[in-house]
């Protein structure tokens, strides 16, 4: 009796940590994308409850955390660690669109501490499907409004339309992820309205997406289509799965006509793209918005040839390329940007192949979890945040390949906060799968042994 009300006890005070961390979660992920300031606001104000919390809780914080939880810190700390050694050794901190990006370095850092927390007191997947509504549906209305009402030329709700586009794909397939995933077993008490508000909010995002004219993002949606169609394939029978195939391929062929017929978004620009290369290599145009991006990535090239190991470093980098500029060898019009349009030349030019390392740890380890789960957890909603993880994982590789979309304060902040999430929500759904075991197993031992 008093082992239960002990029990009890604990319960009630894990109640209110739990209730504002999935509150924390929804807004989060509801304001990455619609909110001026949230990418920054709810982690800081989740920074604080999570200080708070820690302090009451004590020891008990790192007690829940295991080997491969260890391995996630290991990765942010390392990557932290070596942008802030890069700063140090420059004594130039990044600048970022509009001086936001002064603190990047520190979002790891920030990252790392609230996943140690949210281990701890983890979310309600409610918070992070409400989330994923409110940001689907919101993007899709903005992108709406901008591109045929206001006559805007890409859809970006007053940031660099690239994130936008890119994070609203993102958007798009963890909705439709999270809509396939209850539509495949239900979760007790299941509302229909909320399946059928992500599977809206599914299409918004995607639109949204398009409607912004982001190219290089949807270079990446076979390849998630593809992540989709293996995990639910064993949930769904197969005259369901080709119903939903069928769907969604319908479904994206509209939307692109959509963007076609009206004279906006991807398409027109694809277009453009094709005759930027052929004008870069045929006739020598290097000012065109792709004649550009190549200079840049050759810059990246020449520079990390020069210092393979350790790179230029913050600030160095740009210097460096402007005297490329100043010899006649790069377009001056590169001088106006301050990364090379891509994560992963703009790092080896900067810290070199050990810059390079950490990158592909933070991209690979979370990825190697993730998909490692998918493959074991045989439970559907489990299943569904492997996918959802892996999905960001492989979507901001594609991402990062043709923009620097972890020197963009969205980009990085929606990263580091939307893996991290997927991670404590899959984590806390196994461990409530393992103690119904157990109960179960204890349930079925002969009484009075």
């Amino acid at each position: 009796m008093q082992q239960s009300v002990v029990r009890q006890g604990a319960r009630e005070r894990r109640v209110p940590w739990n209730a504002s961390n999935t509150v924390l979660l929804f807004a989060f992920v509801a304001s990455l994308l619609l909110a001026p300031w949230g990418y920054a606001l709810v982690p800081l104000a989740a920074a604080g409850v999570a200080l708070a919390g820690t302090l009451s809780v004590g020891r008990e914080a790192l007690a829940a955390l295991d080997r491969e939880d260890g391995l996630w810190l290991l990765v942010l700390l390392g990557y932290a660690g070596l942008w802030l050694w890069d700063v140090s050794r420059t004594g130039v901190w990044p600048v970022g669109e509009g001086y936001r990006g002064v603190l990047l370095p520190l979002w790891p850092l920030l990252a790392a501490g609230l996943l140690v927390w949210l281990r701890l007191k983890p979310p309600s997947r409610m918070g992070w499907w409400l989330g994923l509504v409110v940001a689907g549906i919101g993007v899709g209305l903005i992108a709406l409004y901008e591109r045929f009402v206001l006559g805007a030329y890409r859809a970006d709700n007053g940031m660099n339309a690239i994130p936008f586009g890119n994070l609203s794909l993102l958007v798009g397939f963890l909705a439709l992820a999270a809509m396939l995933g209850r539509l495949s077993r239900p979760p007790p008490r299941s509302s229909p309205w909320l399946t059928l508000a992500l599977g809206l909010a599914a299409v918004a995002g995607l639109a949204a997406s398009l409607l912004s004219g982001t190219r290089g993002g949807w270079v990446a949606v076979p390849l998630l289509a593809w992540l989709g169609y293996r995990a639910f394939r064993v949930v769904f029978p197969r005259r369901q799965i080709r119903i939903v195939a069928g769907l969604s391929v319908l479904l994206l062929a509209g939307l692109v006509a959509m963007t076609a017929i009206t004279g906006y978004g991807v398409s027109d620009r694809v277009a453009k793209a094709v005759d930027d290369v052929e004008d870069y290599f045929l006739e020598g145009d290097t000012g065109s918005s792709v004649g550009l991006r190549l200079e840049m990535w050759q810059a990246g090239a020449w520079l990390f040839i020069e210092k393979p190991l350790l790179g230029w470093g913050e600030g160095r980098l740009e210097a460096a390329r402007d005297d490329l500029v100043a010899q006649g060898r790069l377009n001056p019009g590169v001088s106006e940007y301050d990364q090379l349009h891509s994560d992963i030349i703009d790092t080896a030019a900067r810290r070199g192949l050990v810059g390079v390392a950490t990158l592909l740890a933070l991209y690979g380890v979370p990825a190697w979890l993730f998909a490692g789960y998918l493959r074991r957890c045989r439970d559907a909603q489990g299943r569904t945040l492997a996918l959802s993880g892996l999905m960001i994982s492989v979507a901001f590789v594609d991402f990062g390949v043709t923009q620097s979309m972890l020197r963009d304060v969205r980009g990085l902040s929606g990263y580091l906060g939307l893996s991290v999430a997927c991670w404590v929500l899959l984590r806390a759904r196994l461990d409530v799968l393992r103690r119904r075991s157990r109960s179960r197993t204890r349930g079925k031992e002969p009484q009075g042994t």
